[in-house]
């Protein structure tokens, strides 16, 4: 048995996954400022990173990508403040601890407090995969045709969740979850679904972009967990990761969960964790 390498995530490394978490946070507010025609939303760019406002209560409201392109001036920060203020929204900033220090002490002065963190996991992708998944289950791309059945499937999936490790700090209504993964998708996210014995069982998401997938979700429905779906999910996103000449693959979790499990078991190393730092 081959003895596996754990990926090292250094500050290079940590900067290229967060421009690409910038770019998708961008891509689907934009996403959202269409389908909304409201002239409420916003993107700025500030110090490497960004911030957005998608829609009311929408989880692609934040700062992100800060860290390594600067620390933000004052000048900026009142700015993003404002904007956020003027449309009823706390500022959150997701800032890596590998970003530049200096960032939390700012917003530590200017009031910023911790609230939670997420997890960023890794992985070196190899040339290729082979997939050979349990019987009766089949994974397959999701259609522009059945965009409506994949949403509400996953938001039936992630009503549901898994109760380990540390919970999530914010729950999102129905329809604002379904509208929100409604933009991603149109910012260029790949779908699949998963099938069991005839019956769909869940879903997941992919993005590619210069050398990084993203692992943007997965979601199986109760009555078919612990049946190899989410295990199934993630091999086949890699081989299609391996097949766009990816190098490394990221996925999200919350600390201690069973998606982090999960994906620690499937190769996954723990690279860097993101501090929640919000401002009312």
């Amino acid at each position: 048995m081959t003895e596996r390498t754990p990926l090292f995530c250094d500050a290079e490394l940590a900067g290229r996954i967060e421009r690409a978490e910038t770019e998708l946070i961008e891509a689907t507010a934009l996403a959202a400022h269409r389908r909304l025609d409201d002239g409420r939303g916003f993107v700025i760019p500030m110090a490497g990173g960004l911030a957005s406002f998608a829609d009311d209560d929408s989880p692609f409201n934040k700062v992100v990508g800060l860290g390594f392109g600067g620390v933000p001036t004052d000048d900026v920060l009142d700015e993003i403040e404002h904007a956020y203020a003027a449309v009823g929204a706390p500022v959150q900033v997701e800032l890596p601890h590998l970003a530049d220090p200096e960032i939390g002490i700012v917003l530590s002065r200017r009031g910023y407090r911790l609230e939670s963190f997420e997890n960023v996991l890794g992985i070196a992708i190899a040339d290729k995969y082979d997939v050979t998944l349990p019987d009766g289950i089949e994974i397959r791309p999701s259609g522009d045709d059945e965009l409506d059945l994949w949403l509400n499937l996953m938001a039936d999936a992630v009503a549901v969740p898994d109760t380990q490790g540390v919970s999530w700090r914010e729950e999102f209504p129905r329809d604002t979850y379904v509208e929100a993964e409604r933009d991603a998708a149109a910012a260029g996210i790949a779908r699949y679904l998963a099938v069991r014995n005839g019956e769909t069982a869940g879903g997941a998401g992919l993005r590619t972009t210069k050398g990084i997938a993203q692992f943007a979700g997965a979601a199986t429905l109760p009555a078919h967990r612990r049946h190899g779906i989410q295990s199934a999910l993630l091999l086949t996103r890699l081989a299609d990761a391996a097949a766009a000449g990816c190098d490394v693959g990221v996925i999200t979790t919350q600390p201690a969960s069973k998606s982090q499990q999960n994906a620690q078991r499937s190769g996954f190393d723990l690279l860097y964790t993101r501090a929640i730092l919000v401002k009312d």
